[in-house]
């Protein structure tokens, strides 16, 4: 679980620069420290994901999708809570998410309120002000 007093960001990988920017202004404005990456190759060769308090993926990425990332992820022993975004929602993605522990799964466009409450809900996280 993380303290209060560490700081360990939210990782968010969405290829749409737009929606990166909007998901970024997001959570720092709630409090949180976020560094994004445009694709899941981008946040691997980063090496990113050890330290994330919690990952926001974007389902459907160019190269390996959210779901074939977050399978790799915990292959390798990382578990940090994840949640799923997606422009194209079906039962079958949902399915998938819920399959790979997603704690949340939001349809874009999505309340800015909710994710902030399913990230804090996700490790118990308290941004810092």
């Amino acid at each position: 679980m993380l303290m209060p007093d560490q700081q360990q960001s939210i990782v968010v990988v969405e290829d749409d620069a737009g929606m990166r920017k909007a998901i970024e202004r997001l959570l720092r404005a709630g409090g949180f420290q976020c560094v994004s990456f445009a694709s899941a190759e981008a946040l691997l060769q980063a090496d990113a994901a050890d330290t994330a308090a919690c990952l926001v993926l974007d389902v459907h990425l160019p190269g390996l999708s959210g779901f074939q990332l977050q399978r790799q992820l915990m292959a390798s022993g990382r578990k940090s809570p994840v949640i799923f975004i997606t422009a194209h929602d079906d039962a079958a993605a949902r399915d998938e998410a819920q399959r790979i522990g997603s704690l949340a799964y939001f349809r874009k466009p999505f309340d800015g309120k909710a994710l902030l409450e399913a990230i804090r809900q996700a490790g118990n996280l308290d941004p810092k002000h």
